[in-house]
């Protein structure tokens, strides 16, 4: 069973999310368990102090390395990870590859920053990666680490209850999704293609591949440049 740790200052933020939907699902099958880790419970001091002002002067408050190194020495004390990994706007960007390769690295540590970040020193002696979700900034690195624990725990097996659903995602074969269609076959007008009525299993897959490809060169053509570097 794969393990998520991931540290934060504001766990009550993350407590929703790791208690519903796919989360959820693979705990309940044993496939994955998702921990969520307080950093306050790990400070040194009476007051549950995790930040104190910069070192130079300037705007902002800085996580302290002290309790972020407390939490993550107990956790490899007690279990093997793969990686430690922080939740950083400059970090490598995640995308699909990236998923895939740790939902089979092994359990995982995501560190979520606050405030102005943490002590240099933690991502130079206690991280072993940094992961970016995009080119913007949030308020904290929790939405992040959802985002990065959903994508990694959708992957395991017996995750999702159609083993192939995962396999068909948009960015698995560097396309986006095709468009899919459910019942009526006809709405107010609005028809479902006839080949996806078939029944003809070749004629819909290489359908749904054209599309895919189709809709990828005006949506997302920078995916199809990437394809043809390789």
């Amino acid at each position: 069973m794969m393990r998520i740790d991931i540290l934060s200052a504001v766990p009550q933020l993350l407590e929703s999310f790791v208690s519903h939907s796919i989360l959820k699902r693979a705990k309940d099958k044993g496939v994955a368990e998702i921990v969520v880790h307080d950093l306050r419970d790990y400070s040194t001091n009476k007051y549950r102090q995790i930040d104190d002002q910069p070192y130079g002067g300037g705007a902002g408050m800085v996580m302290m390395i002290a309790p972020i190194h407390k939490c993550i020495s107990q956790l490899k004390a007690e279990r093997d990870y793969a990686e430690v990994i922080y939740m950083s706007p400059d970090g490598q960007l995640l995308e699909q590859a990236l998923c895939n390769k740790l939902a089979i690295t092994g359990n995982l540590i995501l560190l979520c920053g606050h405030y102005k970040g943490v002590d240099e020193r933690v991502r130079q002696h206690l991280c072993t990666m940094e992961i970016s979700v995009g080119d913007y900034v949030l308020t904290g690195g929790e939405l992040a680490a959802a985002i990065v624990a959903d994508s990694v725990v959708r992957l395991l097996p017996g995750v999702l209850n159609d083993e192939t659903s995962a396999l068909s995602d948009s960015f698995q074969d560097g396309l986006v999704a095709p468009p899919t269609y459910t019942r009526p076959s006809n709405y107010e007008g609005w028809e479902v293609p006839a080949v996806l009525l078939s029944g003809h299993e070749a004629k819909i897959e290489q359908w749904r591949h054209d599309q895919a490809v189709e809709r990828t060169k005006a949506r997302r053509p920078s995916l199809l440049a990437d394809k043809n570097q390789h």
